[in-house]
């Protein structure tokens, strides 16, 4: 891609980023409840390339499905747009619950974010653990250092309220066994989620709308920058720290240009700039609705955010089976 950078214009690229997650949902939503995890997942991907490639960007996904061998899923580092109009950093999951998906349960959405060129961590595919509260709250209400119990109290007393008042969401892991025990000792409420991690954190943004008020736990590193994205448009804190299992992930990371292996990464850090965001319904969930058919007609529920701006539209999408 050779023509020469221009201005981020985010509120022109925003319609056009909301086509692009509304036709990987329209994809996957033909295999919603037919227990095939990868064809949906797959049918996503193929709906989210063609869209992009439709835009005029020099678009280079710096979160994505993985590393170029893994090869057809939009891989880390792969060009995408006509080339022509500004170079940007895409983050994306074209579908954000396989799983969700494959067995027809709430909250499966696809997803995508915008920013200028060399504004978003390029995580790894790695785990993060991360920790994310609503708006309105001084910086370091909550830390990585707390205990999750400490966690919760000092929500608590921020917002005014007891702990037992404290609702936490939580991804379904063995691996957060330990966490959801410290929880409970609290007397907090906890919103297990099977999947969809990015939709938890974007719970801490609403707690009026979800009755969520805090995420915490380990999840996929990409995911954790998507949600970040979608906090930089709707308010809320979240941090995140990296986690390395073997050297191959050490390695990933070195390869993406991070040599602080111990970094807590604010919102701020993991999404510098202006951003744009925008996710499709395909089950529904709290956030928006699902695909939805009649005869003759499929609808679409979008979320469209813009930080720079912090506007938060929600659209409905209708058109001709």
């Amino acid at each position: 891609m050779t023509s020469a950078p221009t201005e981020f214009h985010d509120r022109m690229l925003s319609l056009g980023l909301a086509r692009v997650s509304e036709a990987a949902a329209l994809a996957s939503a033909r295999l919603v409840g037919r227990g095939d995890e990868k064809a949906a997942d797959q049918a996503a991907v193929d709906a989210m390339r063609r869209q992009l490639n439709m835009l005029d960007i020099q678009g280079c996904v710096v979160i994505g499905e993985g590393e170029r061998d893994e090869a057809p899923m939009l891989y880390i580092g792969e060009e995408v747009g006509t080339g022509t109009g500004p170079a940007v950093d895409i983050a994306l999951d074209p579908l954000e619950g396989t799983t969700l998906t494959a067995k027809d349960f709430p909250n499966a959405l696809t997803v995508i974010a915008m920013a200028p060129r060399n504004t978003m961590l390029h995580a790894p595919d790695v785990y993060m653990d991360k920790l994310a509260i609503g708006p309105g709250y001084a910086p370091d209400t909550v830390t990585m250092d707390m205990t999750p119990a400490e966690r919760v109290r000092a929500l608590a007393k921020a917002k005014g309220c007891e702990p037992a008042d404290i609702s936490v969401c939580v991804l379904e892991r063995p691996r957060h066994e330990a966490m959801i025990a410290d929880l409970r000792s609290t007397g907090a409420a906890i919103r297990l989620i099977m999947d969809g991690d990015v939709a938890g954190v974007i719970h801490c943004a609403e707690p009026g709308l979800t009755g969520i008020d805090m995420y915490m736990g380990s999840g996929g590193a990409p995911e954790g920058v998507l949600a970040a994205a979608a906090l930089k448009c709707m308010g809320g804190q979240i941090y995140g720290r990296l986690m390395f299992r073997n050297d191959d992930e050490k390695g990933r990371a070195a390869r993406a240009g991070i040599t602080d292996l111990d970094k807590v990464y604010t919102r701020d850090e993991m999404v510098q700039g202006d951003v744009i965001f925008a996710a499709t319904g395909v089950t529904d969930g709290s956030i928006v609705r699902g695909i939805r058919t009649e005869p003759g007609w499929v609808t679409t529920d979008t979320l469209l955010m813009r930080s720079k701006t912090g506007s938060v539209r929600r659209m409905s999408y209708r058109s001709p089976l």
